[in-house]
């Protein structure tokens, strides 16, 4: 699946027209940029996305995250899915958390940190691409290593900081189930040069059950 990374409710709001935009991924960043309070954000979201909504936990100890995660899913509902740091305590706690809310792993990047998130229930592992290439030398690499350790279980890989449509194509073949994309790289990916060139040519040289319309 795809969705689209942002909590900007103009933006949930142009793709849900779009129709293939399956769901809505935030952080605390995003939520920062909305012009509404987080809460206020994500009713707003949960009602424009045709799919999940995911909210990443802030607090930082056990009691409070629980807590935190809870109270999102009394927000958001069954479209809930909890981004929870790849940490000692977020194991914890998504382990707690995912019979009974799906918990996204979010952060990862080492193999170690997938088996964990496998062990822990998770119904998806995070990965950071583009952050991982920089920071780590092939953020490519990191998810055929995710892909190869999950597989065979039920926590599926998603692939986000992705800056171009060749990245995100990139991340699929290389094992990632699913792909979050700001607005600007969704858009991009629908679009080539040559497709526009290939589709006025046909419509300048050619004739459809239209053409007698536009006379």
């Amino acid at each position: 699946m795809i969705y689209l990374d942002s909590a900007i409710i103009i933006e949930a709001q142009i793709v849900r027209q779009w129709g293939w935009v399956k769901g809505i991924t935030t952080n605390p960043t995003l939520l920062a940029n909305s012009e509404l309070s987080p809460e206020e954000t994500l009713k707003q979201l949960r009602l424009l996305s045709p799919g999940e909504v995911y909210y990443q936990l802030t607090t930082a100890t056990f009691e409070d995250m629980v807590a935190e995660g809870r109270q999102a899913y009394e927000i958001i509902g069954q479209q809930t899915v909890l981004k929870i740091p790849a940490t000692q305590v977020g194991f914890q706690v998504a382990a707690n958390l995912s019979q009974e809310i799906p918990c996204a792993i979010t952060a990862i990047y080492s193999g170690a940190q997938t088996a964990i998130a496998r062990e822990t229930g998770a119904k998806y592992a995070i990965a950071y691409v583009n952050r991982a290439t920089r920071l780590l030398g092939d953020g490519l690499a990191l998810v055929r290593e995710m892909a190869n350790l999950l597989q065979g279980s039920s926590t599926e890989i998603l692939a986000a900081s992705l800056k171009s449509p060749q990245e995100a194509a990139d991340a699929l073949q290389a094992g990632a189930n699913h792909l979050t994309l700001p607005l600007t790289v969704l858009e991009a990916m629908t679009t080539h040069e040559l497709s526009e060139q290939t589709v006025k040519e046909f419509n300048q040289k050619g004739q459809g059950i239209t053409t007698k319309l536009r006379v």
